[in-house]
């Protein structure tokens, strides 16, 4: 099966852009709705940060440090690096008696607007900290603390590698076929998109049993906290807000999403063929509205979907469109 027709971008009446893709949406017992290829092998990027957080919670490491449900917002992050984000990690790598020195995630300029402004205007580079995955590193070097492991907590044959690659080949039901190596240096495990779909599911209908309450723990999280989950003015943080909690949602690189939906007990997850972010927003919008889950008159939806788009003089240039037959 080829990948689908999801997202159009149209200018002057014509169609100018398309964006493919996959999306699957599941529930407990597999895929209810389906575009594209499910069975197509992806790498889920930073949507799948809910699952490499389970053996922190699982372990019983998260407790021992007396972990928050914000600390555990901030381990499913991809936060932009703002004063909060930065402060938060930062203290909570002091509380566990570590430092920025013991993260290995590399550092960046912060895409929040205020913190990437004074840091130009100054002298000060940017920290390790500031990298949109330091809440998950964090968590992952709290998890080491607890298990006495070395250092290099990243290597893939690490135990605390070896302890999400289990949790992920669990919770997707699939042997992952291998890894790459994310932009944080942490191993990236691959699955299928259905499989990430189940994984999903499986949060939105978590069990009573350790792990159960460890996904509840992270999904009440996310949801409770979506500031911390990514900042103002992202996707994952304005949706889950324009869905009044209800709802988590979390997006990776190379434009993949992934939302949990407990109330309902299903998992979304949808990859765009080309790595075009602006059309996972879109994609991931529709079939929240699909689901109805989003009301269409949030702002938010006009933001990433059903909005004018604009020029720099504000006059309207096109709009953004789901294709035939991919709801909206």
């Amino acid at each position: 099966m080829r990948s689908a027709k999801l997202i159009e971008l149209w200018r002057g009446g014509q169609r100018e852009s398309l964006h493919r893709g996959h999306a699957v949406v599941c529930d407990r017992r597999g895929v209810v709705e389906a575009w594209g290829e499910p069975s197509r092998i992806i790498f889920p990027r930073s949507s799948c940060k809910m699952i490499q957080a389970l053996p922190l919670v699982e372990s019983g490491a998260a407790d021992a440090a007396g972990l928050t449900e914000r600390h555990l917002a901030l381990a499913c992050a991809s936060h932009s690096g703002a004063r909060m984000h930065v402060s938060a990690v930062g203290d909570w790598l002091n509380t566990v008696g570590l430092s920025e020195a013991d993260l290995r995630c590399g550092s960046h300029m912060p895409r929040d607007r205020d913190e990437n402004r004074r840091l130009t205007c100054s002298d000060e580079s940017p920290c390790q900290l500031h990298n949109n995955c330091s809440g998950k590193h964090a968590g992952f070097l709290t998890l080491n603390q607890h298990l006495r492991g070395g250092p290099d907590y990243v290597d893939a044959d690490h135990p605390i590698q070896q302890a999400v690659k289990t949790a992920f080949e669990e919770v997707t039901d699939e042997i992952s076929p291998g890894y790459g190596i994310d932009g944080c240096s942490a191993p990236n495990w691959s699955c299928s998109l259905e499989g990430l779909g189940r994984a999903m599911a499986a949060f939105a209908n978590p069990g009573s049993d350790r792990r159960g309450r460890a996904m509840k723990r992270l999904v009440d999280a996310m949801r409770a906290h979506p500031e911390l989950v990514a900042g103002e003015g992202r996707a994952c943080t304005l949706l889950m807000r324009a869905m009044g909690g209800h709802v988590a949602a979390k997006t990776g690189a190379e434009a993949v999403f992934v939302a949990i939906l407990p109330e309902q007990g299903l998992g979304v997850a949808l990859k765009i063929a080309d790595g075009g972010t602006r059309a996972a927003e879109a994609a991931i919008t529709a079939i929240l509205v699909h689901l109805g889950v989003l009301d269409r008159a949030q702002p938010a939806v006009q933001t990433f979907l059903t909005g004018p788009i604009r020029n720099w003089r504000g006059i309207v240039t096109g709009e953004m469109r789901t294709a035939p037959g991919f709801p909206a």
